[in-house]
Formats: C-alpha cells, structure tokens, sequence
C-alpha cells in the first residue's frame, strides 16, 4: 500500500476520534485554522494592494 494513502487514512481517523471524543475542542481547532486563513489572504490582499500602488510607503 501507497505511503501516502496509509497517512491520510492515519490523519483522518485521527480526526473522526477528536471529533467524536471531544466536539468542542474539534470546533476550536476548526476556528483556528479558519482565522489563520483569513489572516493569510487578508495579508496577500494588502500586498496585492502595495504593489498595485506602485510599491511606495
């Protein structure tokens, strides 16, 4: 069997076991990943938008 394939299958019933243990952790975690995108895509927005402008202060 495939490497890969043995570690996704790891990844994902390690997640079906966080959220059936505990859902509101799971949440928290899903929060998190949430706000950290958004931060990410906020920060490329605002580069976008300084190298639009000509790259100056």
């Amino acid at each position: 069997m495939d490497p890969k394939k043995i570690g996704l299958f790891v990844v994902i019933v390690f997640v079906l076991y966080l959220i059936i243990t505990d859902p509101a952790k799971a949440a928290d975690y899903v929060q998190i990943g949430f706000e950290g995108i958004s931060s990410a895509a906020q920060s490329i927005g605002d580069f976008m938008t300084w190298v639009a402008n000509g790259g100056g202060n």
